[in-house]
């Protein structure tokens, strides 16, 4: 059976992400693209790369006729999506991959996002998107919040070794580095080439970065209290990738055994071997996420590094995995494409 599917926001890099995934995919077929800024343009003018792909023409949302779609991709900008799934029809199986939906709590999510949610009875409905820690409730749900970026790195890394009780829960530091697209596509000064090239820098430093309201949902969740780690993101000069280094106090082996038992049978997380660390040039442009574990030179504290490309399985590519569930699909069809190398 082929599913019909639309794709909201389709200009911007998940959109094209979701395209490129989707061209391949045995069993979707894009039969909707939509645009703010660009409606009227063909995906081949906005994203060349795609000119060998026979796609929809981009339109305005409002001119989609959702009868006849099977599953909607919302790749929208954050704050605005919670507005236009509440005029979606009720019976359509949305994946969002913003902001909007990723906190179940209206009060963590006005603190983190700065204003009072629009959609709170969606909000309540809305399952987390996190493929191989909520895989029933995906396959049963209507509506997935598709998770942070960063969120998923530092939660692969971690989730395991809280659920296991191997690391201390009030020593937890995660220094991460990202790539420029997980900014979005929208044009702003300190993402220009002369700005950017050639240097790096943190930002949202402090406890600032909203994907710590994610961190604190999750993580506390799992360990039945509250549990609050130190989080510093960093903005490097390519153009995909995130490379989650996290500090731990805990016995480096017994962390690597946890982690490589919790992901044997999932086809996407991948630990290496005791002392080798990931890449982010392995695993670019594919849905894995790569895991190393090595013991510090203090003893008593590991050195846990977690790597996967911010498009993908970050975002668009963990996408397709929920969609796959919610359609009945094989949950890796599509998506078994090889990273791309050098």
């Amino acid at each position: 059976m082929t599913h019909r599917i639309a794709i909201l926001g389709a200009s911007g890099y998940t959109g094209a992400e979701l395209v490129r995934l989707i061209a391949t995919h045995p069993d979707m077929k894009i039969v909707a693209l939509s645009a703010d800024r660009k409606a009227g343009m063909s995906m081949a003018e906005v994203f060349p790369f795609l000119r060998h792909l026979d796609l929809p023409t981009l339109v305005k949302i409002d001119e989609i006729d959702f009868s006849g779609v099977d599953l909607c991709f919302c790749a929208l900008p954050h704050a605005t999506t919670q507005e236009v799934i509440a005029r979606l029809p009720r019976d359509l199986k949305i994946v969002d991959l913003s902001a909007d939906f990723r906190l179940r709590d209206p009060v963590e999510y006005e603190k983190w996002y700065g204003n009072p949610h629009a959609a709170t009875d969606l909000q309540a409905e809305a399952v987390y998107g996190l493929t191989e820690f909520y895989r029933d409730a995906i396959a049963k749900g209507r509506l997935i919040a598709g998770t942070g970026c960063n969120a998923a790195t530092g939660q692969y890394a971690l989730r395991p070794l809280i659920a296991a009780g191997v690391i201390d829960l009030d020593e937890i530091l995660i220094d991460l580095k990202a790539g420029v697209s997980g900014a979005g596509r929208s044009l702003k000064e300190n993402l220009l080439h002369a700005e950017l090239s050639g240097g790096t820098h943190t930002y949202s430093a402090g406890g600032k970065h909203r994907h710590l309201g994610e961190f604190d949902q999750e993580f506390s969740a799992i360990a039945g209290r509250p549990v609050k780690v130190q989080f510093t993101p960093h903005l490097l000069p390519m153009n995909r990738g995130i490379l989650a280094t996290v500090y731990v106090r805990g016995d480096a082996k017994t962390i690597h055994q946890t982690l490589a038992k919790a992901y044997e049978t999932e086809p996407f997380l991948r630990v290496l071997p005791f002392g080798a660390l990931p890449s982010t040039r392995d695993i670019a442009g594919s849905n894995f996420c790569h895991l190393g574990v090595i013991g510090d030179r203090i003893a008593g504290r590991a050195i846990v590094v977690a790597v996967l490309d911010n498009l993908t399985k970050g975002s668009s590519g963990q996408a397709i995995q929920n969609a796959n569930l919610m359609l009945g699909i094989k949950e890796t069809t599509g998506l078994m494409l090889a990273p791309v190398f050098p």
